[in-house]
């Protein structure tokens, strides 16, 4: 006669083979699930081009070569890429925090932030060397764009009190500056899932060397400035400006 297993010992084969044929049988309905919902029905269409980007190549890049007087497409200046920065202080303390920070980040953008760190020690901080302080994404090509385009036409608007953005943010070097107090301006972030708020610095990084050019180019892509004489750009992707 078969003597019984004792408590606590290890199932037997037919105990083991039963799992593994539900664990099959579970698979195969997720399956069977995935195969009926199939592809959405643009998978197989090609990619569109962001709508900004060609703003840009038919309104935008004549209106800059006429302005400032250039003779060589080549000169007129365009913008190269988007570099968004958070520092989180609290990370040091609660390293959760930080990977909040970095979900948040991948959803605003659509890309997978890049971890940074502290290149020394601070005693008073309580910092150490390499420890994982803030999080940053480099935005060029297609999401470069697209993200420009939701900022100025939807984040902005968005900001609590808004009365234009500052002219005084360039650098020096045609590149510009600003900052956000709030990430909840983004429509992306869903306000229940928030645990803290915390704000970002957006940086627009162009081809040209001259602040003039850089006002220029981001003023027609549509960026409201303060004090601007005449009303914000607001580009409608037909050839006009509203």
């Amino acid at each position: 006669m078969a003597t019984k297993e004792k408590k606590g010992g290890k199932p037997d084969q037919q105990q083991q083979q039963g799992k593994q044929q539900k664990k099959q049988a579970k698979g195969g309905e997720g399956a069977s699930i995935i195969a009926k919902r199939g592809e959405h029905a643009g998978a197989e269409l090609p990619v569109p081009a962001p709508r900004l980007k060609g703003y840009y190549q038919e309104t935008v890049r004549p209106r800059l070569m006429q302005q400032f007087a250039l003779g060589n497409p080549h000169q007129v200046p365009t913008l190269e890429k988007i570099v968004i920065n958070v520092g989180v202080g609290e990370a040091i303390k609660n390293p959760k925090m930080l990977d909040k920070v970095v979900d948040e980040l991948a959803v605003i953008t659509g890309q997978r932030p890049v971890r940074k760190k502290a290149k020394k020690s601070i005693a008073n901080f309580g910092l150490r060397e390499g420890q994982e302080i803030g999080a940053a994404v480099t935005l060029r090509g297609a999401r470069m764009w697209e993200f420009l385009d939701r900022f100025i036409s939807t984040a902005i608007p968005r900001i609590r009190d808004f009365r234009g953005l500052s002219t005084r943010a360039f650098d020096g070097r045609g590149n510009y500056s600003l900052g956000v107090k709030e990430q909840m301006i983004f429509p992306e972030i869903n306000y229940d899932m928030v645990d803290q708020i915390h704000g970002m610095d957006v940086t627009f990084v162009t081809s040209t060397t001259k602040d003039d050019q850089a006002f220029a180019l981001l003023r027609e892509l549509g960026m409201p400035f303060r004090g601007d004489e005449n009303k914000p750009v607001i580009p409608t992707y037909d050839g006009q400006r509203a």
